[in-house]
């Protein structure tokens, strides 16, 4: 079995209006050095297979097909072994 440790960010250049507010917030509590804030998503989920290269396949298709719009955001993700 694999777990899918899944980051999605918005690509480059898309404009993140939640972490704008957050940025925005933060200033107002005094964080004023805290810069481009952006907010993504961590996923985990667990394919039960042996076979790795079988792993990456689904994780990678369950990415690009549910997981991401992908005009504008973008994946990336590692495989642990589950034992």
């Amino acid at each position: 079995m694999w777990k899918a440790e899944i980051r999605i960010t918005l690509k480059e250049g898309v404009v993140d209006p939640q972490g704008k507010a957050v940025e925005k917030t933060l200033g107002e509590l005094g964080y004023s050095q805290v810069e481009q804030v952006q907010i993504g998503k961590y996923v985990e989920l667990v394919v039960n297979t042996p076979q790795r290269a079988e792993a990456d396949r689904q994780v990678d298709e369950i990415c690009r097909k549910v997981l991401i719009n992908p005009v504008l955001e973008e994946y990336t993700y590692q495989l642990v072994e589950v034992l």
